[in-house]
C-alpha cells in the first residue's frame, strides 16, 4: 500500500483560509491549532508557519489585542489580493510586450538589411530574457485562472499576440541564417556557434 501524501502547502494555505471565511470569526493560534487539524487535516506543527505565509501575502490580517494576537480574514480579503495580484501580473505583461516589440522592430531593422550585426548577442539575450519572462508569467497567471474567467480570456488573446510576435522574431532569425549560410559558406553549427544562436530556437506551437 501507497503511503499517503501530504498536503502541499498550496493546500494547506486554501484549507486554513475555509477555516476564517466560513466561520467570519477572530482566532488566537492556539485555537487554530486545535481546529486546523481535526477540520482540515493540517498537522499541529506547521499550523504557525501557514499562518505566517498567509500573513506575508497579505491574505489574512493580524492584530494584537493586549497581550494576544488575533488573526482573521473575510472572502473578500482574499477577492482583493486576486485582483491586486491579477494587476501586477498585467503590468509585467505590458512590459514584456512592449520589450519584445522594441527587440521585432530592431531584428526587422537588421534582417531588412542583411548584413551582420554586433548587437545580435545583446538581442538573441533579449529573445531569450523575454520568453522565459513570459512562460513565467503564464505559470502565474495559470494559478488564478478560475477566479476570474474575461480577465484570463484577454490575457489569452494576449499571450497568443505575444506567441505569434515571437514566432515572428524566431522567423527573421532564421532568414539572417540562411543569407550568411548563402554568402559566407558557413554551416548552421558554425553560425550558432559564433553568433550565439541557443541550439534550441525553434518556433513556439502551443
Amino acid at each position: 500500500m501507497s503511503k499517503k501524501r501530504g498536503l502541499s502547502a498550496e493546500e494547506k494555505k486554501v484549507r486554513m483560509l475555509e477555516i476564517f471565511h466560513n466561520s467570519k470569526d477572530f482566532f488566537q493560534l492556539k485555537e487554530l491549532e486545535k481546529i486546523a487539524p481535526k477540520q482540515k487535516g493540517i498537522t499541529m506543527q506547521s499550523v504557525k508557519e501557514v499562518i505566517q505565509n498567509l500573513v506575508d501575502d497579505h491574505l489574512v490580517d493580524s492584530e494584537k489585542i493586549g497581550t494576544s494576537i488575533y488573526f482573521w480574514s473575510f472572502p473578500s480579503k482574499a477577492k482583493n489580493a486576486k485582483k491586486r495580484k491579477f494587476l501586477n501580473l498585467q503590468t509585467e505583461l505590458n512590459e514584456t510586450m512592449k520589450k519584445l516589440k522594441k527587440a521585432e522592430e530592431t531584428i526587422t531593422t537588421e534582417s531588412a538589411s542583411r548584413q551582420q550585426n554586433p548587437e545580435r548577442d545583446e538581442i538573441l539575450a533579449t529573445l531569450e530574457a523575454v520568453m522565459k519572462k513570459q512562460n513565467d508569467l503564464k505559470k502565474e497567471l495559470q494559478k488564478y485562472r478560475d477566479n476570474d474567467p474575461e480577465y484570463i480570456a484577454q490575457l489569452k488573446t494576449e499571450t497568443e499576440d505575444l506567441k505569434s510576435a515571437i514566432n515572428r522574431w524566431t522567423e527573421n532569425i532564421y532568414i539572417l541564417k540562411s543569407y550568411i549560410k548563402n554568402n559566407f559558406q558557413m554551416e548552421n553549427e558554425v553560425i550558432d556557434q559564433n553568433f550565439n544562436i541557443p541550439p534550441e530556437l525553434d518556433y513556439i506551437e502551443e
